[in-house]
This record gives C-alpha cells, sequence and structure tokens, in this order.
C-alpha cells in the first residue's frame, strides 16, 4: 500500500522540517585546536534534509527555526536562502547584546582521517531554537491553509529542552490533523541527553513522540537508545548482520507502534574515518527493501551524511511513492554528500540517478 500523500498541486510545499540550524565552523583538513582559520557553512539534523529535497530534487521547501537577530543569525539565514529553503517561517529573537538571554548555536566540526576519526564540538547552550515552544507558530496556518506534502523533524531538536520536546508533539499531531507524512530521524546523541535525564529521559520522550510519525528514520543504536528495542540471538553465519538487526528491529518497532508506515536506516562499517562500506535499507508495507551496496566508499566528509539518505529516501516517496526508488535514491544521495565539504547537499538529482543507474567515477566532459 503507498503512502497516501497529498497531490502537490494541493499545497503550497512538499515538505517542511523543524530543528535548529548552527554555523558549522570547519578547519577544513586541520584540526579545531589548531587552526588558524575556518570555512563557514550552515547545518542542523532537521534542516539538511529540506535542504536537499530543496537543492537536490528540486521540491519545495521550508524551514521552522528560530534565530536570535545579530549578524550571527543574519549570516544563517543567508546561507540558507542561497540554499533556497523558505525562511518565512523562521523565528526572530531580540538579542541583548552578549548572548545572556539567547544566542545563535555554533557547531565545531573535524571532518577526519584516516584512523583519526571526525569530531564535533557543539555550543549550542541558550539559543533561540531550543527556547521555541508550544503555541510559538500557528499549525492551522503552516499545515492548514499554506499546506505541505511532507514534515521532517527528529530527536536532535527534542532534546534541546523540555519545550522543543513538547513542540515536537505538537508539531507533528498538527501535521496529522491536516493529512501531511510525518517522518522522524531519531538521530540519538549521548551528549545532548546526558544533562537532562540521559537515556531514560531520550526513551520517555521519543516513545511519545512515536506515536505521531509516520515514517521513522533510524539505525539499530537509535531504536535501541530512544524506543528501548534490543535485539538478540542473532546468526553470525547470516549474511549481513546490520540487516537482520534491523528486521528483527522493525519487527518489534512496527508491532508496538502499528502507526509506522515505513522505516528506513543507512548500513554503515567504519573501515577508516575515510573508507566505510555503505548502503541502505528501509520497510514499506510489510516488505523489506535494499539499496546498492556502497563498498569501500571514500568519504571526504561524513557529516550530512544520514540527512542526505533521509532526503533522497523522502524525495522517493514523494516523486514516486515507491519504496524501492526511495531507498535507492537515499542511499546514493548519501554517498554523493559525503564526497563534499559541509553538512548540506552539493550533489545534482542528474548524478544521483547516475549513481542509482551503476554510474561510475569516470569523467563527466
Amino acid at each position: 500500500m503507498s503512502l497516501n500523500i497529498k497531490p502537490a498541486s494541493e499545497v503550497a510545499y512538499d515538505c517542511i522540517s523543524m530543528g535548529e540550524v548552527m554555523l558549522r565552523l570547519d578547519p577544513g583538513e586541520g584540526r579545531i585546536h589548531t587552526t588558524r582559520q575556518f570555512a563557514a557553512w550552515e547545518g542542523g539534523g532537521e534542516y539538511n534534509v529540506t535542504r536537499g529535497l530543496r537543492r537536490c530534487f528540486g521540491q519545495r521547501a521550508a524551514v521552522v527555526t528560530a534565530f536570535a537577530d545579530n549578524p550571527v543569525g543574519r549570516l544563517i539565514e543567508d546561507f540558507i536562502l542561497q540554499g533556497g529553503v523558505d525562511t518565512r517561517f523562521i523565528q526572530w529573537r531580540k538579542f541583548d547584546g552578549i548572548g545572556r538571554e539567547v544566542r545563535n548555536g555554533l557547531n565545531f566540526t573535524e571532518r577526519g582521517f584516516g584512523i583519526r576519526g571526525a569530531v564535533g564540538c557543539s555550543d549550542r547552550a541558550n539559543t533561540a531554537a531550543s527556547q521555541m515552544k508550544p503555541g510559538d507558530f500557528d499549525w492551522d496556518e503552516i499545515f492548514g491553509r499554506l499546506g505541505s506534502r511532507w514534515f521532517h523533524t527528529g530527536g536532535i531538536f527534542a532534546a534541546l529542552s523540555e519545550s522543543t520536546a513538547a513542540l515536537t508533539i505538537e508539531a507533528c499531531k498538527a501535521a496529522q490533523k491536516y493529512g501531511t507524512i510525518v517522518s522522524y530521524d531519531l538521530n540519538y546523541r549521548p551528549s545532548l541527553w546526558k544533562s537532562i535525564g540521559g537515556i531514560e529521559k531520550a526513551r520517555e520522550v521519543n516513545r511519545e513522540i512515536a506515536q505521531y510519525v509516520d515514517v521513522m528514520i533510524g539505525n539499530e543504536e537509535d531504536y535501541t537508545a530512544s524506543l528501548g528495542f534490543e535485539v538478540e540471538g542473532v546468526d553470525e553465519n547470516v549474511r549481513g548482520i546490520a540487516v537482520e538487526n534491523f528486521k528483527r528491529m522493525i519487527d518489534k518497532a512496527t508491532k508496538e507502534f502499528p502507526n509506522f508506515k515505513a522505516t528506513g536506516t543507512t548500513l554503515r562499517e567504519v573501515h577508516t574515518a575515510t573508507i566505510n562500506d555503505w548502503g541502505a535499507i528501509c520497510w514499506h508495507d510489510g516488505k523489506f527493501y535494499e539499496s546498492h551496496a556502497y563498498p569501500r566508499l571514500e568519504i571526504l566528509d561524513r557529516v550530512g551524511g544520514g540527512d542526505s539518505f533521509a532526503s533522497g529516501l523522502i524525495y522517493g516517496f514523494l516523486g514516486a511513492n515507491d519504496p524501492e526508488k526511495a531507498i535507492q535514491y537515499g542511499a546514493a544521495h548519501g554517498a554523493l554528500a559525503m564526497t563534499t565539504p559541509g553538512d548540506t547537499t552539493m550533489a545534482s538529482l542528474a548524478e544521483v540517478e547516475k549513481i542509482v543507474a551503476g554510474g561510475g567515477a569516470r569523467v563527466d566532459r
């Protein structure tokens, strides 16, 4: 059974995301603690998905977020505008001059190389996005009068504060009220939860949100940490232990949350920071679909690969309502996104379709 997705002609947007967008400061090939210069990008787990849908797949996209109204906030806004994502739902908070009351999030990220893994160092306490709360947005206007075919958010935003968790529930309920498909990336980050209740709080919050989700995205660790599902007794002789684990996890999850209409995850085996085996799998209507395998994928910057997988997966459903196409587009787009710097995609639809069709890395002239 296909997902019940609204026709594009009936709504203003194909996808709206909600989450924090930070200023990413990237030392390139260097280290955070020794660099003398940074390249600046924008990025955020939820936003990256709609940015990919707009820039690579040509979908109409918007972001729901908040910034402190200062030059840093306006810089992030400028990056968003360059990506073509609609900024009309951004809330601007008055800046107090030093960030005592509200500020914008910073994310220092090293790419890693070889045996040295990628490193992230976030500076995001007391940000405007973390202060977002129920009642801040007119969901009847957003999902009712304007309308969107899809709504995407995730566990990073929900972990920022008690109020963002509550807002996530409010938004998901409103989206479902108006027939908008809701996707949620569990994206468990221990660093975000450790000071507000740890894994127990993560499970409490995410299990509440999961009741209002149509398409759940996350790997085995996410399902275990965020929803409390575990699998045991996997036969190591079975080809693809990660695949078998995911299938058993989804069997449990969909029994407890029958509202899940589809699920998806990336499959990654890390050889080094720059060489990974890569692929993806999704479940829809009782069947599993696996992407092409990408063995020993060479990676320039792995941050955002999972978000780009999610945008490709969503595009496959929005464009064709086909889980086979969705998983192939997701895996290929995620792979391509990790060949360029920054959180967000620099791939084109033609490049994604070339990879899906089995094309290689020969020069295009």
